[in-house]
């Protein structure tokens, strides 16, 4: 893609025809365009996902019962625009409606304009949204994505004084192929009150709404805390532009959740199990993603190809893990899982069926930091992520991670790179088999970074079964510290048509380099 293509001259072009919506003749027979105020709206903005060279998942939301009608053209003045009848919106969705653009042409410049007709006799259409994305090309060509976790956590939510979620804006001016949200796209456990003072000094001024003031409970609620997020200019902006790639992670339901979570005082749910269903369905509903079959309609882990240069692997750690524990099993079964059999399997067998130079797996938490959980009834640490802090063999959850690097170096697989957030601070991490307790593996790079817009903590300690060597970090000298400290973080990858190199930036939120590394491909 060219990056001297302004998109944001792009969106223009077609704000410019935006009034001259080209739909069937029948829907728009004798339209009444009514008063701003008694047409549908489009609070939440539109969104695109789960992007491939020939299809694209298209996510908008109305405010009201309305037919969504989409507009798309490769040219932005919408000169042959192909014309499709989506959904309805409807109450019981949440007025979303999803459509999974299909028949797209490779490596070319999507442009959208939706609007909704509402169901009453009168008929009023909705203000054409407008958006864009790219389709990944099948031949040889530059991509560049960004990548981030953890948004509006510890009571850190839109600030109009500070300029929102501002984060997202930086990111949209480095023009990605797509983003990846590495999880903890809400924090439903986490209230949002009118003003925070954080430790550092300063106040913190959020925009609150019911849904956002308390714990999620109910599916209104757990719904409500995404329609909080693209309340932010920032946000639906960045959205209209760039393609996602959404994960989840604990904070979509609740903190550290797992089977043996007690749910603390704030909650009159005490079912995890009944907050994990609500939770499911608001991150499905708002998530612009591409839903697996009716064997497992709740899949989140998935394959998105990106042409010759990049392969793209979306794990959960978080929906078939074990209960978290001292972490210390000494066979791998149920208690001691993660990622779970069938899903180390699957990734297993597409990156050995991958023939893209680099293999990108975007996961929930890093593997060799130490993340806790707490301490059991008998005072033993309790782990949330893969470490366990004795930097011995593996045991627990490191059982299922030494199989899979084990299983990768066996069948010869190169250029595995992970990337991921949760731990609220950004690092570079390369794991050394001579370093490591545990040493039947290829050495491999995992490169974290986040929050985009909450408190900031870390640095986590390290675990050495797996040799885990930090090469960077950067994290705040006191622990949550608000965005106003400015340890906001995102990653950027490049990968060059030319020679192949990945070129992964750590980056702040005011859009400057902290750290570089390249590799070349092997």
């Amino acid at each position: 893609m060219e990056r001297s293509m302004n998109r944001r001259n792009l969106l223009k072009s077609g704000l410019a025809c935006g009034t001259a919506l080209l739909l069937p003749k029948t829907v728009f027979a004798n339209p009444l365009i009514g008063r701003d105020a008694q047409r549908p709206a489009t609070p939440s903005g539109l969104q695109t996902g789960d992007v491939l060279h020939d299809r694209a998942m298209v996510w908008c939301r109305s405010d009201r019962t309305a037919r969504l009608w989409l507009e798309w053209d490769t040219d932005g003045s919408f000169r042959q625009p192909q014309k499709i009848r989506g959904p309805w919106a409807l109450p019981e969705n949440d007025y979303i409606t999803r459509l999974d653009l299909r028949g797209l042409p490779a490596d070319q410049q999507i442009h959208l304009r939706l609007s909704y007709r509402d169901a009453d006799l009168n008929h009023l259409i909705s203000e054409p949204l407008l958006g864009q994305f790219r389709t990944p090309s099948l031949q040889t060509r530059s991509i560049r994505f960004v990548w981030s976790g953890d948004t509006a956590g510890q009571g850190y939510g839109i600030n109009p004084d500070w300029g929102g979620m501002r984060i997202y804006e930086i990111m949209r001016q480095q023009q990605p192929d797509f983003f990846v949200h590495s999880g903890d796209t809400i924090y439903a456990d986490s209230p949002i009150e009118e003003t925070v003072t954080p430790g550092e000094g300063g106040v913190w001024k959020n925009i609150v709404t019911p849904e956002v003031s308390k714990v999620a409970e109910t599916l209104h609620e757990y719904r409500g805390r995404y329609r909080y997020n693209m309340m932010d200019d920032n946000v639906r902006r960045f959205n209209a532009e760039v393609p996602q790639i959404w994960q989840w992670d604990d904070h979509e339901v609740t903190n550290n959740w797992s089977d043996s979570k007690q749910l603390d005082d704030r909650y009159q749910v005490k079912s995890v199990e009944l907050l994990q269903a609500r939770a499911t369905r608001a991150f499905l509903d708002y998530a612009p993603m591409r839903h697996f079959d009716d064997r497992e309609s709740e899949r989140v882990y998935r394959y998105l190809p990106c042409g010759p240069l990049l392969d793209r692997f979306v794990v959960d750690m978080r929906s078939y893990r074990g209960p978290n524990s001292t972490n210390l099993q000494t066979t791998l079964d149920d208690d001691s899982a993660f990622m779970g059999k069938q899903q180390i399997a699957w990734l297993l067998a597409g990156l050995k069926a991958s023939t893209a130079t680099w293999k990108a797996v975007f996961a929930d938490m890093p593997i060799g930091l130490q993340v806790p959980d707490g301490k059991t009834a008998e005072g033993v640490a309790r782990w949330e992520a893969i470490a366990n802090g004795d930097n011995g063999a593996p045991k627990g959850r490191e059982l299922e991670m030494a199989l899979l690097l084990k299983a990768i170096k066996d069948a010869g697989i190169k250029n595995v790179v992970w990337f991921t957030a949760d731990v609220h601070y950004t690092a570079a991490h390369h794991y050394q088999p001579d370093k490591a307790t545990f040493q039947d593996f290829d050495p491999f790079w995992e490169f974290v970074s986040g929050p985009l817009n909450s408190g900031s903590f870390g640095p986590n300690a390290p675990d050495n079964t797996f040799g885990l060597q930090v090469v960077y970090q950067k994290a705040p000298e006191k622990q949550n510290t608000s965005p106003l400290a400015g340890y906001q973080f995102f990653g950027q990858v490049d990968i060059d048509a030319d020679d192949r190199s990945m070129t992964v930036r750590l980056k702040d939120v005011a859009g400057a380099t902290l750290f570089t590394q390249q590799l070349q491909p092997a």
